[in-house]
């Protein structure tokens, strides 16, 4: 089988189980908007991102680490995976500890002076507990199986995990309300404790789910071997730091802007400002998930094919192909942005207060460009065991995000999160591409990839604001934009799935 379609398989898998997973949470949300007040969503909204930052932290950048030292340690993979195993779960369990024992300060940081029950929030940060250090456990075998080239078994758990997701939030949402309601059997027991509209129980349906996916994971944890290789370590740790610190960074652009509209504006509003911005962004998250599908093949792929003579050449006719993908779902998605604005929101009406943020959309669809660029673009320091740059492109983009969103959150609310995304995003992809070229050149064709996107702006553009989202001339546009793009691409394509 050839590179390229060897790539494009193992990643369509990857993408599918994203998508499949996406999509029902894409499914649930509108669930949520209706079921759930505004506030409710802003807690949700809170919750995930403050939740993200902690991932980060609990990963300890053990995860590109055990790809990297996979390939270099070729001869004792067994080790490798003991050394970030071993490391994970150690970091794992101190939080734990930590945790619980400043679990009142954790939770009154959370209520942001918000006047709510202290048992609401004690609940929801509990669950969170939960959910963080099992997801932690499963970061190194879920690597694993990426390492191993098993999309599917990856597929099949990360699906699992979602649907179990749905099924419990179905079942606390109106399973339970319908045997009250119909006085099934156990309808009493579920009276004396059930509150109907609570989103604690969307926390708790996550929690239940990441216990299972551990369970699920369990032939992978048990290959873990209780040896520790102390110089080993050293090694990966001199690697893997930057990777902490750079993903902690990336993490504080992708998610700190939620807990800063959290803390910053008046307690009043702020829930309610948070769940508009956070449930319009999930448009923007169908570009995400295609680019998180592209890491998932990406980066085991990336260290896998490092000593082929022709790597940076493929390196490179990946990214032309990733752009102009990236570009076409930005094109797509903002030409059908009423429909999945209905489908999530439902009806745009007077009372309806989630239309308001669907300007956040293009800004955060085009943040999502850079990042993907940026993602891609990552592969040079990586490869050359200078993570350092890693640290010093997140730590900028890091540094951006937390003084604009200072200084604009309190006159311009989401709207100004969203602009400061799109900035550090585009930031970090052109620091990365001018240092990448000068440390371990790739050969990209930059005017190509440049005039796809700059295409992709113009009609974004024309499709939201000129033509104010009108359905028939997007799609229009994206038709004529795709066909384009094809017809320009066809000889390429042809010559690289031949092989």
């Amino acid at each position: 089988m050839s590179t390229a379609k060897k790539f494009a398989g193992q990643t369509a898998i990857y993408g599918l189980s994203t998508i499949i997973s996406r999509m029902i949470y894409f499914v649930l949300t509108p669930i949520y908007t209706r079921t759930l007040s505004v506030g409710s969503n802003g807690i949700f909204t809170t919750m995930y991102g403050n939740a993200s930052i902690v991932n980060a932290v609990l990963a300890f950048g053990m995860e590109t680490t055990y790809f990297r030292y996979l390939q270099k340690r070729a001869d004792n993979k067994q080790q490798v995976y003991n050394n970030a195993f071993g490391v994970v779960i150690i970091v794992a369990l101190a939080f734990s500890l930590l945790s619980f024992l400043f679990l009142d300060k954790i939770i009154t940081y959370m209520q942001a002076g918000v006047k709510a029950d202290h048992a609401d929030y004690a609940f929801y940060v509990k669950n969170f507990l939960v959910i963080l250090v099992c997801d932690a456990f499963c970061v190194i075998p879920f690597a694993k199986i990426r390492a191993d080239g098993r999309p599917v078994k990856y597929a099949f758990i990360k699906c699992t995990n979602i649907l179990f997701v749905m099924v419990l939030n179905l079942f606390f949402l109106f399973g339970v309300p319908f045997f009250l309601k119909h006085q099934l059997p156990g309808a009493q027991w579920m009276a004396s404790w059930y509150r109907p509209h609570w989103v604690g129980y969307v926390f708790l349906a996550n929690a239940i789910a990441s216990i299972l996916t551990i369970i699920l994971l369990l032939p992978e944890v048990l290959k873990l071997r209780l040896r520790f290789d102390g110089v080993m370590f050293k090694e990966m740790f001199i690697y893997s730091w930057p990777v902490l610190v750079a993903n902690i960074s990336f993490i504080i652009n992708e998610s700190v802007d939620k807990a800063m509209l959290k803390q910053m504006l008046p307690a009043a509003i702020s829930d309610q400002q948070v769940g508009i911005y956070g449930t319009c962004a999930k448009i923007a998250l169908f570009l995400s998930l295609f680019i998180q599908a592209f890491r998932l093949g990406a980066e085991p792929f990336f260290f896998s094919h490092s000593k082929n003579k022709n790597s940076g050449d493929t390196y490179a006719r990946i990214m032309t192909y990733f752009v102009i993908a990236m570009a076409m779902i930005c094109v797509a998605l903002t030409a059908n942005i009423n429909v999945l604005a209905t489908f999530i929101f439902g009806r745009h009406t007077a009372h309806n207060q989630y239309w308001q943020g669907l300007g956040v959309v293009p800004l955060l669809l085009f943040g999502y460009v850079s990042l993907g660029i940026y993602v891609n673009l990552s592969v040079w320091y990586k490869l050359s065991d200078q993570t350092k740059y890693g640290l010093y492109i997140s730590g900028i983009g890091a540094v951006l995000t937390l003084i604009l969103n200072w200084l604009f959150i309190p006159k311009y609310s989401y709207m100004a999160s969203a602009w400061v995304s799109l900035i550090a995003y585009a930031t970090m992809m052109i620091l990365s591409y001018i240092w990448g070229q000068k440390n371990y050149p790739i050969p990209y064709n930059l005017k190509k990839c440049l005039a796809y996107v700059v295409i992709s702006v113009l009609l974004v553009y024309l499709s939201f604001v000129v033509f104010n989202h009108n359905i028939f001339v997007g799609n229009g546009l994206f038709l004529l934009f795709a066909v384009g793009a094809f017809y320009f691409e066809r000889k390429e394509l042809k010559i690289i799935f031949k092989r």
